[in-house]
């Protein structure tokens, strides 16, 4: 149980966040810290944001957890210490809402259903919406209308996986995100334990079922002609090789579930972790008849029992939460003493850069600094653009405005698909679109590949407040790549943005000035004394930009043009030598 007095807000640490797959450069993550031990790099980041391929995953690009044991595939101990080495402290996710259906505990309730003591592990649909629907034709429950319009959807149909259970009954569980059935192709020795079919026989049935397999049709849709007698016998045979691919819903009601979370702040705590990420928070708390999605007063319970929990390692969580910003959960989280994410950030800087105008910029950056909010931001990510984040929302009949009007936010959204992104929605319960969510793009090819445009980006993210997280790709000025975006199929949109980087495109891009003016401006807010002050925005023309902090004697200004692109920087180091430089 929670306290009934809340800990205090948690300062994040100083400096500049480097953020990377651990296979991002080279291979391995050996291969990373070669890099940020390079003179290049010195003095340059703090903190590193490894992404869950550090655990053991099987899909989403790490975030399908099977268990958070070092990959040793990718990171080997030796690597870890080498980090530490350089004073780099670390920051990993924690995936609230659900593990892979590879994890141990969804494997051991595949092996011993109702006998496994990981039963209750995951949300059973049918348990859960026993007295607030009907049960449906295919075995699983039909939430009550009223219930069902409240559900917030990641894709299209219900959020269910069926799952057959050792005694060969299927049973819906909570699926939000990725899932997939698979079958694995017979062979003539499992056909042998169904009586009265011959070896010719066999082979006809294997044949058939194998094709069917191979091409993905669905089982019960064969047209098993003369051997329609043993149809029954068959399908339980196929079925009993069925295997799963998804990440399933932890049911939070479970304290096995709580006990799991201690046990993983605990290793990430071992580390070396400083700061958690709660990744997927907002669809933890369920309950019928409300969201799924940041239903309260339940998700701050959550919340509020996860501070507390993380406290005892000495860790710093942040939930990370993706809505409108007319909602202001952004304000509410921070609020309750969580640091948040800026996802405001990386629109309104391509919409200030693009339009050479200010206002919606300067307005976000005054009231994060006004209302001291802690913050992470960042330009380009692991995941998409934000666009969703800038709107505004109705409530109750009455409009509370986003940072950029929705007239603004569609004409970004058309530039930045004709300079090649990829767009992300969301469903409603009846499998309609209802909104788009994320814009897939690296941020260089969001800015129309101007490299100017890109250096102005990064100065003026490492001049407004919070912890600047500096994506890999961002910072060798990465294109999109749509092979990769092409090849992953209807969920690869997000591999526009994740391309590998090889030893020989970091040697060139280190040869690239766009390159090292970024180094140069990350290591100025890396070291020097002003940026543990105050910050103070001056009152400019709308295509102008002027910001300006000071600690002590200690000073950094940023003065730029929005129409033009160029600017200039003047600080003082941690020796009080005055250094300055005009970016043309």
């Amino acid at each position: 149980m929670t306290s009934s007095t809340p800990p205090p807000p948690q300062a994040l640490p100083r400096g500049v966040m480097f953020n990377a797959y651990p296979d991002s450069i080279g291979e391995t993550l050996s291969d990373q810290v070669a890099l940020l031990q390079r003179p290049e790099f010195k003095d340059a980041f703090s903190l590193l944001y490894l992404l869950p391929t550090f655990f053991n995953s099987d899909l989403d690009r790490g975030f399908s957890v099977i268990d958070y044991d070092i990959n040793r595939v990718l990171v080997q101990p030796e690597d870890i210490e080498a980090l530490k080495a350089l004073n780099i402290e670390f920051k990993f996710d924690l995936v609230l809402n659900h593990l892979s259906v590879n994890s141990p505990q969804f494997q051991d309730m595949l092996a011993r259903g109702d006998a496994s003591e990981y039963r209750e592990f995951f949300v059973d649909w049918n348990q859960f919406w026993e007295d607030h629907g009907q049960m449906g034709p295919d075995g699983y429950m039909i939430p009550d209308d009223w219930c069902l319009q409240k559900l917030f959807m990641r894709k299209p149909g219900l959020p269910i996986l069926m799952v057959r259970f050792p005694d060969g009954s299927l049973r819906p569980y909570w699926n939000t995100f990725y899932q997939k059935i698979l079958y694995r192709e017979l062979e003539l020795a499992d056909l042998e334990s169904i009586p009265g079919l011959d070896a010719d026989a066999r082979q006809q049935v294997l044949t058939m079922i194998n094709h069917a397999i191979r091409a993905e049709s669905h089982i019960d849709h064969i047209n098993f002609g003369a051997f329609g007698d043993y149809r029954q016998q068959i399908i339980d045979l196929v079925e009993s090789k069925r295997e799963y691919l998804g990440q399933m819903d932890l049911n939070a009601r479970s304290e096995k579930v709580w006990d799991f979370y201690a046990e993983t702040f605990a290793k990430l705590k071992a580390y070396g972790a400083r700061i958690i990420r709660l990744d997927a928070f907002a669809y933890l708390h369920k309950a019928p008849g409300e969201a799924n999605f940041f239903n309260t007063p339940g998700t701050w319970d959550y919340l509020e029992r996860l501070k507390h929990l993380a406290l005892d390692y000495g860790l710093i969580v942040f939930p990370e939460i993706h809505t409108e910003y007319g909602r202001g959960l952004h304000a509410d989280v921070a609020g309750k003493g969580f640091p948040i994410y800026d996802f405001f950030f990386p629109g309104l800087v391509i919409d200030a850069l693009d339009r050479g105008d200010n206002r919606a910029l300067i307005n976000w950056i005054k009231e994060a600094n006004s209302k001291g909010f802690q913050t992470i931001n960042m330009l380009g990510c692991h995941d998409g653009i934000p666009m969703l984040d800038l709107r505004g929302v109705e409530v109750d009949g009455g409009l509370r405005p986003g940072l950029l009007d929705d007239a603004h936010i569609e004409a970004a959204m058309e530039r930045l698909i004709e300079r090649g992104g990829r767009v992300k929605n969301l469903y409603g319960a009846d499998g309609k679109k209802i909104a788009y969510y994320q814009l897939n793009a690296t941020f260089f090819s969001a800015l129309g590949e101007d490299e100017r445009k890109l250096r102005l980006a990064r100065a003026i993210q490492m001049f407004i407040p919070g912890i600047p997280q500096v994506w890999y790709l961002d910072l060798f000025a990465g294109r999109n790549n749509y092979a990769a975006a092409d090849q992953g199929g209807p969920a690869g949109h997000k591999e526009i943005n994740r391309t590998n980087l090889t030893t020989a495109d970091i040697e060139e891009g280190l040869n690239q000035p766009v390159v090292l003016d970024q180094l140069d401006l990350i290591r100025m807010r890396n070291c020097a004394p002003a940026f543990r002050g105050q910050l103070s925005i001056e009152k400019t023309e709308a295509n102008q930009l002027s910001l300006h902090w000071q600690k002590d004697e200690f000073t950094a200004d940023l003065e730029a043009n929005l129409s033009d692109l160029t600017f200039h920087v003047r600080y003082t180091d941690a020796d009080g030598r005055e250094e300055s430089k005009s970016y043309l």
